[in-house]
């Protein structure tokens, strides 16, 4: 029996959204936020596609970004990167 069904069972939990929300990895970024940082020395500024933390704590969660401008890396141009949470420098405001 899985930790899940256990819970479930003794009525513990009352969904699987309580689940998740008290065992799921909580994330530093979200979808859709605005970042600056460096990528092998090459300031950058884009768009949070994914936080990409694991299950148990990963000890070097990965975020995915989308550049706003091409960014030439040795295999070409690229406007995707993966990056770790140090490489982000700060989360930029949105204004309206």
């Amino acid at each position: 029996m899985t930790k899940l069904q256990i819970y479930c069972m003794h009525g513990y939990m009352a969904s699987l959204a309580e689940y998740f929300e008290r065992n799921a990895p909580k994330p530093k970024y979200f979808i859709g936020d605005r970042v600056f940082g460096h990528y092998n020395k090459i300031p950058f500024v884009g768009t949070v596609g994914n936080d990409r933390n694991k299950v148990g704590g990963d000890p070097n969660p990965e975020v995915t970004i989308h550049l706003d401008l091409p960014m030439k890396l040795t295999s070409g141009l690229t406007s995707f990167i993966i990056i770790k949470h140090k490489d982000i420098k700060q989360i930029l405001e949105v204004y309206k």
